[in-house]
Parts: structure tokens; sequence; C-alpha cells
């Protein structure tokens, strides 16, 4: 039986709420849906792939984060305003400031319930990767968004970053071999594909480098963008 997330009762109550700004997408499964104990990988299209998980897919799962959305308001404020709004999302500097005097205090008190794994860009990440495979061994998915959104985020993805091979690898030399499932969030019409759940131990199993490993599921990770499927007939219909 799937379990559902740990969450505190405030935080479940915002999400109620935010599902007036954020619609139910259709989620598509190529293989078995998530269940527990994996790494999930899945472009980011601003706010709207984190999102749609955390709102309507119900399955134990903790998100990776930048640490500077998971260390308080001033911090928050200083990377919306300089990096999410500006350097991702192209919003003129200014504008993005004056913005953030809102956003981020209200931003800051929805991610206080997300549970986030702090990310890093320095030896610190060693620490994001303890807290993912203790994540994992009590039955967590751990949710990651590894594309290179340094031109911001786009349709086509253009680089995978390859944090999650070492999370993987380390899981590995615990004895855990993590399945992992590519996942691709299309906003043009709500919809969250989800591929057929691949081992590691399948990935690396000819030798492939992190760097390999990552650029593989990143070209896969564009060609469920680009997958069609029937719609779904509505009741009373043929």
């Amino acid at each position: 039986m799937k379990k559902a997330k740990k969450r505190k009762l405030y935080f479940r109550m915002l999400k109620r709420m935010m599902r007036m700004k954020y619609k139910q997408p259709r989620f598509i499964f190529l293989g078995e849906e998530l269940d527990k104990s994996s790494i999930v990988l899945s472009n980011h299209e601003g706010t709207d792939a984190p999102m749609a998980l955390e709102i309507y897919y119900d399955a134990p799962m903790r998100m990776w984060g930048a640490h500077e959305m998971n260390s308080g308001l001033v911090k928050m404020y200083k990377y919306q305003s300089r990096v999410y709004y500006r350097e991702k999302k192209h919003w003129n500097l200014h504008l993005a400031r004056l913005f953030c005097l809102i956003a981020s205090p209200l931003t800051n008190i929805f991610y206080s319930g997300f549970d986030l794994i702090s990310t890093y860009k320095d030896t610190r990440l060693r620490k994001t990767l303890n807290e993912s495979i203790e994540s994992i061994k009590q039955g967590d998915n751990i949710i990651i968004f590894p594309e290179d959104s340094t031109k911001g985020y786009l349709s086509e993805l253009e680089g995978f970053h390859a944090g999650f091979v070492l999370l993987a690898q380390r899981c590995l030399k615990e004895g855990i071999d993590v399945p992992i499932f590519v996942s691709y969030y299309r906003k043009s019409d709500n919809t969250y594909i989800f591929d057929k759940p691949v081992l590691f131990s399948e990935l690396i199993k000819n030798g492939e480098n992190k760097k390999e490993v990552a650029d593989k599921l990143r070209l896969r990770c564009n060609e469920l963008g680009k997958m069609q499927f029937e719609e779904e007939k509505k009741e009373g219909e043929a």
C-alpha cells in the first residue's frame, strides 16, 4: 500500500488553498507508479512541477532544493530576487526585488512545510547525500530537479547536473540498488509523464560515468516531453 507524505496540518491546509492556483495535472505512468524508496528526476518548469507533485501526488517524498530556499527569510529573499526571478525567469531586477518583498515572506511560510533537503555547491553536498540516503531507507522518494537552468527553464533541457548520480552511487555502496524514475511535466497541457523505473546498476552496467548517465537521462526526459497521449474519455462518451 502506498504511504502518504508526512506533512504538518497547517501545511496540508495551505496546499488545499493552493489548488485554486495549481490545477490537478494528468499523471501518466509508462510503467509502475511511484511507491517508495526511489529517485525521481524531473524538469522544473518554474514552480509548476514541484507544486503539481506536492499538492496532487500522495506518495512519501522529499525534494531537493537550493539551501537558500531552506535557510530563513533573508537568504530566501536574496535568492528569489537575484537568482530565481532575475537569472532564471529573466525579470527586471528592480521589479524582482519589489515583488519579493511580498512574495518571499509568503514563500517562506509555505516552504517551511515542504520538508526540503537542502542542496549545496560545495563540500556540504555530503550532508545532502547523507540526509537523502536516510530518507530513502525510511521509504521516501527523493525528488530531484537536475536541469541546468542557466538560461532559464526551457522546454528542451540542455543539461542535467549529476548530483543524483552521486546519490545513487552512495546508495549502491550501502547495498541499495535504487530505482530511478525519469519524468517530465508539460505545462502546455498540464500533463506529468513518468517513465518506467530503471535500477541504477542497469544504468552503469557498461561502465558509464556520471556525466554519461546524466546526459542519457536528460535525453530521455526530453523524449517524454514530446510524447502525445489520447485524451481520456469523459463520462458518458462512447
